[in-house]
């Protein structure tokens, strides 16, 4: 809900970080496959009760992932990084209530379920209309409504981390937290059907004419 919002200050702060590893030869690639390996080690932390190591483990993963955009700016984005970026995100923020489920089956087995399914909801939506949005050359600029999408929602990055933060700190309100984040994940699913519908109705669709140079 607040990404876009936090998109700058969040450049400004990993600047120069990023600019020390570009030089080291660190590459965006590396960055995004060892933030990662280092998420996955939330799922033994969560399962075993260290609710602190995974809270650190969890931000680790996070500054991994912003730093491995900021290099891939600094030296030469690639479609690869930015497929290889989105599907792990999307992994690993399965994997968290899936840690919960873990350390405490009876309690937690069932709203982790209902949360992952949640997030299901939330990722193929988005991936859903950016896949059609990309070849119908979409731009912000040529349907205004597909900034709302992007910009709109009530579950984004921010607000999953943010969850995430809260678990760990009262883990025994996993369950509430939980459903409520699932609630709002349904939310923002239905509220991105509603606008894949609207938006990418046949009589909206955009020739590629306006694309193509005239012979």
């Amino acid at each position: 809900m607040i990404d876009a919002a936090l998109l700058p200050l969040q450049r400004r702060v990993l600047l120069p970080p990023a600019r020390w590893l570009a030089r080291a030869g660190i590459s965006a690639d590396h960055l995004t496959l060892a933030g990662f390996a280092i998420g996955l080690l939330a799922v033994p932390a969560l399962a075993f009760g260290q609710f602190g190591l995974a809270l650190l483990v969890i931000a680790l993963n996070r500054v991994l992932d912003g730093l491995d955009g900021a290099v891939a700016r600094l030296t030469t984005p690639t479609d690869r990084g930015a497929f290889l970026d989105i599907a792990l995100d999307f992994v690993f923020y399965a994997l968290i209530p899936l840690g919960f489920a873990l350390a405490d089956p009876e309690r937690n087995a069932l709203p982790a379920a209902v949360l992952i399914a949640a997030f299901v909801g939330t990722g193929s939506s988005f991936l859903a209309f950016a896949t059609i949005a990309a070849k119908r050359r979409l731009t912000a600029d040529a349907y205004a409504s597909k900034g709302l999408y992007y910009l709109g929602g009530l579950t984004e990055g921010f607000e999953t981390i943010a969850l995430f933060v809260a678990m760990c700190a009262l883990p025994a309100l996993f369950p509430v937290l939980a459903y409520g984040f699932a609630t709002a994940c349904a939310l923002t699913t239905l509220t991105r059907w509603y606008h894949g519908w609207v938006a990418l109705a046949p009589e909206n669709r955009q020739t590629d004419t306006t694309h193509r140079p005239k012979a």
